[in-house]
């Protein structure tokens, strides 16, 4: 999708999105255009239910008068009421119309309204919603028919100061290209993405400073990193660790915020295999991993000034003559011992072992993992919102606040030694699982708990419920969401480079 900045003027084709704020009343702009049409405009809203209230759409064709093919209206509502998210969403429904439309091209109309938010960066804001919703991943379809692919490659955004909406849309375009890092990951079907395959894709980081590390078997045997290689045995691809290092601060940046991602890039469940149907879906059980690595994109290409690592382990989770059973006993790089009895609760065997390792090398100022860990948590929220557990209530509150600015919420979770005494085993330190189905997601949050040195913040997000999107949301197309990119790369500007 090609997005410019432009002084405000009418091109003379293409669809035209023009807002209306709540009431009916036409910005400036849009009477404009209803001077020109003659009134176009104002019968049309008088004929039907669009009001202007926010997120209403109504699509018109343009009157002879005009050379363009469509007006597009588009509800404001309360300008003062418009925070960057409401914007977003905004540029992403009348994004996700003109895909649908067959239109080629698009000019966004932006007014100087009273109240609320600068036109630029509203315009800004636009265009970065419009920006996300474009996404769309069909690379493996070969026989779709023309007229079912979106045309729409150009968007033009009108608005005074159009350098500064561009100024602050640059910045937001960077983030866009990390979520769309981890959509395509998250997208990847498991014959194509493998843990080696996604190393490599990794990789790529480097271009933009980034320093990219991966450890193979041997080298994860030697640190003692029992617990993910055991998920890994049954496998025939070999696993990686993926350490991925930005220094946007500096020596004088001291110690980095760490993040790390659970990468089984596809989990049959192992021994304890997973019912057949929907197991498809397990392609994006590293969404977590995929996560971290678009993350570290965001912050890479926008130089921000911060240093950071993120830290992924990459595995397949199979059943084969070589898999992990249960009942088996695994030692974990720091020293304690699991008794493995399911198979298919491997995510947070090869969490402890990544986050034992970020502690040791890199000694971060925090740490937070991000995990399509559990179902338990998809009963628990829906679809709505992610886990979030937490050690430290000052850095729960600033993840919270982070996920509601831009749209991925998180909701926390209790911690407590009620919940921990479940995992107390009789043959080794700990179990992998509880002793039963209540509460899964927290006991599961309590495992990892034990992997975490005292002192350290830490904070576990369990994105199941998130990762992949079932329908379309305004920025969001249905298929991998990129969840947790935004909610981190906000986290870390409005926190650590002030």
């Amino acid at each position: 999708m090609n997005i410019s900045f432009a002084a405000p003027s009418v091109p003379s084709s293409g669809a035209l999105v023009v807002g209306v704020l709540d009431g009916k009343k036409l910005t400036p702009t849009a009477a404009s255009l209803d001077k020109q049409t003659e009134g176009a405009l104002e019968r049309a809203l008088a004929g039907g239910n669009f009001s202007g209230k926010k997120g209403e759409l109504l699509e018109i064709v343009a009157p002879a008068k005009l050379g363009n093919s469509r007006i597009l209206l588009v509800g404001l509502g309360e300008p003062a009421k418009l925070g960057e998210k409401d914007l977003q969403d905004l540029g992403g429904a009348a994004a996700a119309r003109l895909l649908a439309s067959g239109e080629e091209k698009a000019a966004f109309l932006v007014d100087k309204l009273r109240g609320g938010k600068p036109a630029p960066e509203r315009a800004a804001n636009y265009a970065y919603g419009a920006l996300l919703r474009s996404y769309r991943f069909d690379k493996y379809k070969t026989k779709e028919k023309p007229e079912k692919k979106p045309k729409l490659k150009e968007i033009k955004v009108l608005v005074e100061d159009a350098a500064a909406a561009k100024r602050l849309f640059q910045k937001l375009e960077k983030i866009a290209e990390g979520v769309f890092v981890t959509r395509n990951l998250v997208s990847e079907p498991a014959n194509v993405l493998f843990p080696k395959s996604l190393a490599a894709e990794a990789r790529k980081l480097e271009k933009l400073g980034v320093k990219v590390t991966v450890l193979g078997e041997k080298e994860m045997r030697k640190l003692g990193m029992g617990a993910l290689l055991g998920v890994a045995q049954g496998s025939a691809q070999e696993p990686q660790l993926l350490v991925m290092h930005w220094e946007g601060a500096g020596a004088k940046g001291g110690a980095p915020l760490a993040f790390v991602g659970k990468g089984v890039t596809f989990d049959t469940g192992g021994i304890s295999l997973k019912p057949a149907a929907g197991m498809e879906d397990m392609k994006w059980d590293m969404g977590g991993a995929g996560a971290v690595v678009g993350l570290m994109h965001a912050l890479a290409a926008r130089k921000a000034k911060v240093n950071a690592v993120g830290v992924c382990g990459l595995v397949e989770n199979m059943p084969s003559g070589t898999a992990q059973r249960p009942g088996d006993v695994v030692k974990s790089m720091s020293g304690q011992t699991i008794e493995v009895l399911n198979t298919d609760a491997e995510g947070r065997l090869v969490l402890c072992d990544a986050l034992w390792y970020t502690q040791e090398n890199y000694k971060p100022r925090l740490i937070v993992d991000l995990a399509t860990l559990t179902g338990a948590i998809i009963i628990s929220l829906g679809h709505e919102h992610a886990g979030l557990f937490s050690n430290d209530d000052k850095l729960s509150e600033q993840l919270t606040a982070a996920g509601k600015e831009v749209g991925e919420p998180l909701w926390r979770m209790p911690l407590g030694r009620e919940y921990d005494k479940q995992i107390d085993c009789d043959v080794a330190d700990m179990k992998n699982i509880g002793g039963g189905r209540a509460g899964g997601s927290i006991v599961a949050a309590q495992f990892l708990q034990r992997f975490i040195k005292e002192g350290t913040p830490w904070a576990h997000l369990d994105i199941a419920g998130m990762a992949w999107s079932t329908k379309d949301k305004p920025t969001v197309p249905k298929g991998g969401s990129g969840f947790g990119v935004r909610l981190l790369d906000t986290f870390v500007a409005e926190n650590f480079e002030k």
